[in-house]
């Protein structure tokens, strides 16, 4: 188990290793968890491992497929040139793996198309599907793999994490990369490396704390800055929602100890003396309808005009 190089996680490092000690090893993997959870990382170490290598550098059979550039999901074309590959032998030993990013953005076609092969693949190879949300794989195909699901690590792993990857972090920057981070190492490599999403989080809690009734200043200033953030949208929605959490967390126990943005707690504690429970509730409400809009691809102006405008009447 000390071998791996991804931190957490643990379960399924110990599943996939017996697995593949008792030669169990299933030939049709899904991985599914949140952008920036390890699924990758994870998929490399076990098809290294099912190759009998130890190193972690690029093998000519291991053959990684993403979504082409430009694209939004993944069609029959990109299908048969993966089949095709998976049906050549492999080109050092007697095994062969293929890794599909974003198996989820698959058209139902393309993964219809890829169903025979998965139902009988080639002897020696195997394939490990990675996504983010399950119910965008047909059941024909979950069926016939192996699942695993990825879930947030603790705060002790990912402690561990920034010590092993960022020891130079101070106190007060560790405590702001966990903040927006919740547990997701890829998140707190993009914070670590991008400033840009360093001004968001400072920008929403000031939203959050300027909300006012019928304000229509308020509505358009915060509205456009939204707006113009484009690919980050759904970064500052977490920060609403993680703050509202810590919020909800200290109005019912008092213990600042329990809050994840520690570094912004005189904030937390000025937004928990303005909103009732009920109000906090509602604010969440807002903003996972306010993502699942976003994530339908409505118009993003009228999506936060619409957002803040409810936020103020709550």
């Amino acid at each position: 188990m000390d071998s791996y190089r991804v931190i957490g996680h643990q379960g399924i490092k110990l599943q996939i290793t017996n697995s593949i000690k008792l030669n169990r090893f299933s030939h049709a993997h899904i991985l599914v968890g949140e952008d920036g959870i390890g699924k990758s990382m994870i998929a490399k170490e076990m098809a290294i491992r099912v190759l009998g290598k130890n190193e972690l550098k690029p093998y000519v059979d291991i053959i990684e497929f993403k979504i082409p550039k430009g694209r939004k999901s993944i069609g029959i074309e990109e299908v048969k040139d993966i089949v095709e590959e998976i049906n050549k032998k492999p080109y050092e030993g007697d095994k062969k793996v293929i890794i599909l990013y974003n198996s989820d953005k698959m058209t139902e076609a393309a993964q219809n198309a890829l169903l025979k092969t998965i139902e009988e693949p080639p002897s020696g190879s195997f394939m490990i599907l990675l996504c983010e949300k399950l119910d965008g794989i047909l059941d024909t195909i979950k069926s016939r793999c192996q699942v695993y699901k990825f879930n947030r690590l603790s705060q002790e792993d990912m402690l561990l994490f920034l010590k092993n990857r960022f020891p130079q972090l101070s106190g007060e920057e560790v405590k702001a990369v966990l903040a927006f981070s919740d547990g997701i190492p890829g998140r707190a490599e993009k914070f670590i490396s991008d400033s840009f999403l360093c001004e968001i989080r400072d920008t929403v809690i000031d939203m959050l704390k300027e909300l006012k009734d019928n304000d229509l200043e308020y509505s358009l200033k915060f509205s456009n800055y939204l707006v113009n953030m484009k690919d980050e949208w759904q970064e500052a929605l977490t920060c609403i929602l993680s703050y509202i959490r810590d919020v909800f967390i200290y109005k019912e126990t008092g213990n600042q100890e329990l809050i994840i943005n520690a570094d912004k707690f005189e904030c937390i504690k000025t937004i928990g003396e303005m909103f009732s429970f009920n109000k906090l509730n509602d604010i969440i409400d807002i903003v996972k309808n306010t993502r699942e809009k976003l994530e339908k691809n409505v118009n993003p102006a009228l999506v936060f005009d619409s957002m803040l405008v409810k936020m103020q009447e709550v």
